[in-house]
């Protein structure tokens, strides 16, 4: 696993998109800081973490379509199947090369935290839960799309079928306004990414809501290994 790991977090480093991926968060969590922050005059970091959901929806995409796609396109899979690794090993070694370039992307919100302690006290407590939460968000939207760029030799089927993903996850909320069912309403509810990131950037840590963000991460993980099991008996 530690070999696809340094594999896969160099080669984010040997393109652009590492750094692209990395810019562009640092961009609109500068911009969100300066805005609601700094010209808001507040040390409540709640809305930027906020409005960083919508960012980490759009952008993880383009992070992982790579992954499991550019291997299929370029035949290269044959080789990581063959090598005394695991399948489970070769999916954790991808999955966490793109988790450390997240974790690396949204840390400059604890850059900014750290900044504006000079000037005044932040609530430390809340913005570690902030940071946890974006950080949950970014573990179990990886794990989608590393699931979806193994289903595709196109990288721009990956990342097209990513952004659908995470436009369900934005409208699911307004989805389940419209339901009259109950039952349906409950189960909209309880798939909502939003509502269980909401409470993280109110400085609320729910043990559900963490259990809720792993297991989905674990599942598509899963489903991830089993592409792979299944290009193996192809």
């Amino acid at each position: 696993m530690r070999a696809v790991f340094r594999r896969e977090l160099r080669a984010y480093f040997q393109s652009p998109l590492g750094y692209v991926f990395i810019g562009a968060m640092f961009f609109f969590a500068g911009y969100y800081f300066l805005t609601y922050n700094l010209y808001g005059s507040t040390t409540d970091m709640g809305a930027s973490f906020k409005m960083l959901f919508s960012v980490a929806l759009i952008l993880v995409p383009i992070l992982t379509m790579r992954l499991l796609s550019e291997d299929k396109r370029y035949k290269t899979d044959q080789l990581l199947l063959t090598a005394p690794v695991t399948r489970t090993g070769i999916v954790l070694g991808k999955y966490f090369a793109a988790l450390t370039v997240y974790l690396i992307a949204i840390s400059s919100t604890l850059i900014e935290a750290v900044a504006m302690s000079f000037f005044a006290a932040p609530a430390w407590p809340v913005i570690i839960g902030n940071f946890l939460g974006l950080f949950l968000l970014g573990v179990t939207l990886i794990a989608v799309c590393l699931f979806l760029s193994g289903l595709t030799e196109s990288q721009v089927i990956a990342a097209v079928a990513g952004f659908g993903v995470g436009l369900f996850l934005m409208l699911i909320d307004s989805l389940a306004v419209a339901v009259e069912n109950g039952f349906v309403k409950a189960v909209l509810h309880g798939i909502s990414f939003n509502s269980r990131y909401l409470p993280f950037t109110m400085g609320v840590l729910e043990l559900q809501n963490v259990v809720f963000f792993v297991s989905v991460a674990a599942m598509f993980l899963c489903f991830a290994v089993a592409v792979l099991d299944r290009k193996r008996w192809s």
